[in-house]
């Protein structure tokens, strides 16, 4: 008699064993099988900016392992497998050993990779940047190996950028934060929560080089030499590039599915290919009016997988995208951070009452597009968030 066919989810990482968790609790009996590039063990990867200071090396941010996984799971996961073809019609994925498997649905939960900069000079290829837990590794040999405190050269002063930068001075190195823009977190954050965390980084060994790029890492010796487009330049020992991710989409345009930016899903996390889902970072999600966006953040990506797991399991279930905060792990300043959409235009308007921080961005008609507010509660995130959402409703109602 012939096997049914299994579910296959191609990665490890947060987004595929959401979504096979969600799977799971709802269906018992059909086969499951994840196929990754790397070992398939299980990590929350937001940890990887705030691991160094906490002492934790790779395998302590390992919270299980590919077999413990596949029991838990009760799936069959691959690891170590690199996916290089999908055949929608024939819904099979080859591999890049010779392999194929045929699935039911496929669920992408390819994740996105480090943009990469044009830098010239010798030392260009010795720039590192943390996207997976082995990066991590590295990045933990290489500060080891120097025997004393490092001088990190940070290229971007977004999120992760400044995460790490807190996280570095918090174990004893010293970091020089570079970024085109006039202030740290320019994307996310009003001027006056980016002046506060300028200010709380001031007695630290935090050095800010706003305003320029880096252009050419040269080697000097055991060091590197970080030149800026100012014409100034950084010693460094290791240089951590934090300038953002692209979504992996490579894979699913070989096979003819739609992409923008990322991997083009409707609202139930399909593609534009039957059986074929994606999530997670390389996904593209609808956010209304015929729009799209990548969300590289835990919130969406949890909602997707509750989705796409009850539609897998046989319960078609749309993903209800909601407004939410992204938590800095900048413990230098508590900072909970919600944008307002790109392209809004409007004004940031703030309170500090001296001790925090409390801002919102509002448009040409009054209305809340987002907030961002220091030393953060639950209570006052909730509250400001409820705001927002209120907000959003008037304005649909207007509109």
């Amino acid at each position: 008699m012939t096997q049914p066919l299994p579910v296959i989810i191609v990665g490890a990482g947060m987004a595929a064993y959401g979504v096979a968790r969600e799977f799971r609790k709802l269906d018992k009996t059909t086969a499951l099988l994840i196929v990754s590039s790397d070992q398939a063990g299980a990590y929350a990867k937001p940890m990887l900016s705030n691991a160094l200071a906490m002492g934790k090396d790779a395998a302590q941010l390992l919270s299980h392992s590919a077999a413990q996984m596949a029991a838990t799971l009760d799936a069959t996961i691959v690891g170590g497998v690199d996916i290089t073809t999908i055949d929608p019609a024939a819904r099979t994925i080859g591999s890049a050993d010779g392999r194929s498997f045929a699935y039911r649905d496929l669920v992408l939960a390819l994740g996105a990779s480090p943009i990469r900069l044009p830098l010239g000079g010798d030392g260009a290829a010795a720039v590192l940047s943390v996207n997976h837990l082995d990066d991590y590794a590295l990045l933990r040999t290489a500060l080891a190996g120097l025997g004393r405190p490092a001088r990190v050269t940070i290229l971007g002063a977004g999120l992760i950028g400044c995460e790490f930068a807190d996280d570095l001075v918090a174990g004893g190195h010293q970091v020089t934060l570079v970024d085109p823009h006039p202030r740290p977190l320019a994307a996310l954050a009003a001027p006056a929560l980016s002046a506060a965390l300028v200010a709380a980084w001031a007695p630290l060994p935090i050095t800010l080089k706003l305003g320029t790029t880096a252009s050419v890492v040269r080697r000097q010796g055991a060091a590197l030499v970080v030149e800026l487009a100012d014409g100034s330049a950084v010693d460094a020992d290791i240089v951590l590039s934090a300038v953002g991710l692209r979504p992996a989409i490579a894979l699913a345009q070989s096979a003819g599915l739609a992409t923008a930016r990322g991997i083009v899903i409707d609202p139930f996390g399909r593609t534009s290919a039957a059986h074929v889902y994606a999530l997670g970072d390389c996904a593209e999600y609808r956010t209304g009016a015929g729009g799209g966006a990548v969300m590289p953040y835990v919130a969406p990506l949890l909602l997707a997988a509750r989705a796409i797991g009850a539609t897998l399991a046989g319960t078609p279930t749309p993903i209800v995208l909601r407004n939410d905060a992204v938590v800095v792990k900048t413990a230098s300043l508590k900072l909970a951070l919600a944008p307002p959409p790109a392209g809004s235009t409007g004004a940031w308007i703030h309170v500090d009452d001296g001790e925090r921080i409390v801002a919102r961005f509002v448009d040409g008609a009054g209305i809340v597009r987002g907030f961002g507010l220091s030393l953060h509660t639950p209570a006052l995130r909730n509250a400001l968030m409820a705001e927002l959402d209120q907000a959003h409703q008037g304005a649909g109602a207007q509109g």
